[in-house]
């Protein structure tokens, strides 16, 4: 489904495709539950600002932001991110994730997921190169101040669409 309005919000609306994008996002059940927001997305989708307000859907036992909250709020962004930037040719998925806890979140978390233009021909050529390969990025998350609350790093991956294809098809006939 959101692949979906995806398409039809760039197809027909692609001057606020960025826009769509962030409502559609945080009305999402999947992402409302994790208490995160985005808060801007820029029009060529190479950075996505999210908050994560503290609140009672989030305090843990001590009053500090639960850190599956954290985690969950950031989860899905830079996959969801690159399937936007990218487009249709590839497949990207989030191949793993680990969180170090640095200090407890005490106040509102914010972040950023950014790519640079450079970033992405980088990407595209080594994927035309090797086919498939895992990108691993990282994400802070702070407070407006900048106290470091956590840090997570993700592995991407990523393959070109007619690539992961046939190596599906070879997997399932073994």
């Amino acid at each position: 489904m959101y692949q979906f309005l995806s398409r039809i919000s760039n197809k027909y609306f692609s001057k606020y495709g960025h826009k769509l994008f962030k409502w559609f996002f945080n009305l999402s059940p999947m992402y409302r539950r994790t208490t995160g927001k985005i808060t801007r997305v820029t029009p060529d989708f190479l950075r996505i600002d999210v908050k994560i307000p503290i609140s009672y859907k989030n305090k843990n036992y001590v009053g500090t932001i639960f850190g599956g909250s954290l985690f969950a709020a950031t989860d899905p962004l830079y996959m969801v991110q690159l399937i936007q930037i990218l487009g249709r040719d590839y497949v990207v998925w989030d191949k793993s994730s680990t969180i170090k806890f640095k200090r407890p979140a005490n106040a509102d978390a914010y972040t950023v997921f950014e790519f640079s233009e450079e970033e992405i021909e980088d990407l595209k050529s080594e994927v035309s190169q090797k086919h498939e390969i895992e990108l691993f990025k990282s994400v802070h998350l702070k407070s407006k101040e900048g106290t470091l609350f956590c840090e997570i790093e993700k592995v991407i991956y990523i393959a070109d669409k007619e690539f992961y294809k046939q190596k599906k098809k070879t997997r399932s006939k073994s």
